[in-house]
């Protein structure tokens, strides 16, 4: 996202989702996906994805 993505795929936890709880599964799914990735953004001083930009990148190794 960082470098200009428009989308990020994940599919498989849908699927597992889905298989286990049919489209509430789906819901949990979704709604665990974005918590996650706000809190993530927020412990690190992103509050928007607009504030994640390139130089918010660095390289390890």
């Amino acid at each position: 996202v960082a470098l200009g993505a428009t989308a990020v795929g994940v599919g498989r936890p849908y699927a597992y989702g889905l298989g286990i709880g049919g489209a509430d599964g789906v819901t949990h799914v979704l709604r665990s996906l974005l918590a996650e990735a706000d809190l993530l953004m927020a412990v690190d001083g992103y509050p928007t994805l607009a504030d994640l930009t390139p130089e918010a990148l660095r390289r390890v190794g």
